[in-house]
């Protein structure tokens, strides 16, 4: 029996009962399209968490406390305000390190302050960065603006040089200037979430409108262009003001919760890290194996984030494997019991002079068909269920997840169509067509 005679027994044999048969390649389409979609959340999530990352450029360096570093003895900051390229800062401003004593041991809290942020921006030790500024987080805040009222997701204090260290741009209006920060003025930018929920879709309007924050008026200087969403996080769902009027009303004067800095360029990033450490070591009285602060790069982020979820889209894209599993189970069974229902259709073909081959053959192909329908239907659906957003992701398909699903589904309907097949082949024809 040729290939083609093979194929015709198969379509007569799985068209026979075409409610069974859509039933069990039902298990392998959900199987293939899991898979797709699965595979493609991960995907679109890994690519949102990048796109934000390198957003903040290559070469951005973030200096933050260490709740595991030692920290020795605590050599004291500047005398006051620090000049950082694009802000600034007012004489006295900027308090101290906490320092305590035991034993006649000074020992230094494990933070980072403004002074930290000031050595670093006038060191002449620290050719290699391009800016610095001090970042301070308001938490819980809400906007209001004549009955309005927004929960921002994230309230920055810091200095004109952040906008560049972090590549964004104001759209209407202008940023704060180094005057603002110097003389504490209440000036905010707003991201344009919080802009359209205070004064709708014409976020302009909103320039030189008093906002409250948690009962502080601010005026609203800029706003902020769009940056979009990173999955979940709305980027746009924040606020900038002057670190200084940030502490005079909703942060207090307690550390910074990081520093930011710019390299100079992205090849230079490791220098300029070098330089920093260097100079926070000398502050510090600390050594790379005591440090009580750590710097992190875009780069080391993205690496770090990178191989998280590829972890995270090999997890789900194993889970909805098993429900290919599953379905190849379905067409096994499916065609153990077709086997038995045509025990007799077997006995008289072998009797007639069909070979072992033969027999396999038939029921191997039709084991694969079946797998082969629910597998292009199933990469149709995966395909267009990718389409939509899901849990506040875009899936992006990754091309070799279709194929691999597509393989897969074929491999299992050959897999678990050989035992029925064989088992098929192995009946005698005397006792086949005793049957029934």
């Amino acid at each position: 029996m040729n290939v083609r005679e093979t194929g015709r027994f198969a379509w007569q044999g799985v068209t026979a009962n075409k409610p069974r048969s859509a039933l069990t390649t039902l298990g392998i389409l959900i199987g293939v399209a899991a898979v797709i979609i699965l595979v493609a959340v991960g995907t679109g999530s890994s690519r949102a968490v990048q796109d934000s990352i390198s957003s903040l450029g290559s070469n951005t360096l973030t200096v933050s406390a260490s709740a595991n570093g030692g920290g020795g003895g605590f050599a004291g900051g500047g005398p006051g305000g620090f000049a950082i390229p694009g802000g600034g800062g007012p004489p006295g401003l900027l308090g101290g390190d906490t320092t305590t004593s035991q034993n006649a041991t000074s020992t230094r809290a494990a933070e980072v302050t403004m002074d930290d942020a000031e050595a670093i921006a006038t060191s002449d030790e620290a050719a290699h960065v391009l800016g610095v500024a001090p970042v301070v987080s308001a938490q819980s805040v809400t906007a209001t603006y004549e009955g309005a009222s927004h929960s921002v997701s994230t309230f920055t204090g810091t200095t004109a040089s952040y906008l560049l260290i972090d590549n964004s741009e104001v759209q209407y209006g202008h940023t704060f200037t180094d005057d603002d920060y110097t003389a504490h003025r209440r000036v905010a930018l707003l991201g344009r979430t919080v802009a359209e929920d205070l004064v709708g879709d014409d976020v302009s309007e909103a320039i030189g409108k008093q906002v409250s924050f948690n009962g502080f008026q601010f005026e609203v200087v800029g706003i902020l262009a769009e940056k979009g969403s990173t999955g979940p996080q709305d980027q746009d769902d924040r606020v900038i003001a002057p670190a200084t009027s940030v502490r005079d009303t909703l942060s207090g004067y307690g550390a910074l919760d990081s520093i930011s800095v710019k390299a100079s360029s992205a090849e230079d990033v490791e220098t300029a890290q070098a330089e920093v450490e260097a100079i926070l070591d000398a502050r510090h009285d600390v050594s790379a194996s005591d440090r009580d602060y750590s710097v992190s790069s875009a780069s080391s982020i993205l690496e770090a984030a990178t191989s998280s979820n590829k972890t995270f889209t090999v997890l789900l894209g194993a889970v909805a494997a098993i429900s290919l599993l599953v379905g190849g189970i379905g067409v096994m069974n499916i065609m153990l019991v077709t086997v038995t229902e045509r025990t007799r259709e077997i006995g008289i073909r072998k009797a007639i002079g069909a070979t072992r081959s033969d027999i396999v053959g038939q029921f191997l192909a039709e084991a694969v068909l079946l797998s082969l329908f629910g597998g292009l239907v199933g990469v149709a659906a995966g395909l267009v269920g990718s389409q939509f957003t899901i849990v506040g992701v875009d899936p992006v398909v990754a091309p070799y997840s279709v194929g691999l699903a597509f393989g897969v589904a074929i491999l299992i309907g050959l897999f678990f169509g050989l035992y029925p097949a064989n088992r098929a082949a192995s009946l005698r024809p005397i006792e086949a067509l005793r049957y029934e």
